[in-house]
């Protein structure tokens, strides 16, 4: 992990310890914002166009695990 995508990871454990006291849903989707976050920044370098594209397909994929159960 490059500097460039400590902020990045810090923010998703900010995120991740904040969301205990929400629903599943509610926790799935940020976790998934979260860890999607990360990977987006990790995998185009450090890019904010990449951590936020990233975010949105996490968040997504993390609301709709939840409604297959």
């Amino acid at each position: 992990m490059n500097r460039s995508t400590i902020p990045y990871a810090f923010a998703a454990l900010i995120i991740a310890i904040s969301s205990t006291g929400c629903s599943s849903m509610s926790r799935n989707t940020v976790t998934g914002a979260g860890i999607g976050g990360v990977a987006g920044a990790v995998i185009t370098g450090g890019s904010p166009t990449g951590a936020a594209v990233g975010a949105v397909v996490g968040g997504v994929i993390g609301n709709e695990i939840d409604k297959k159960k």
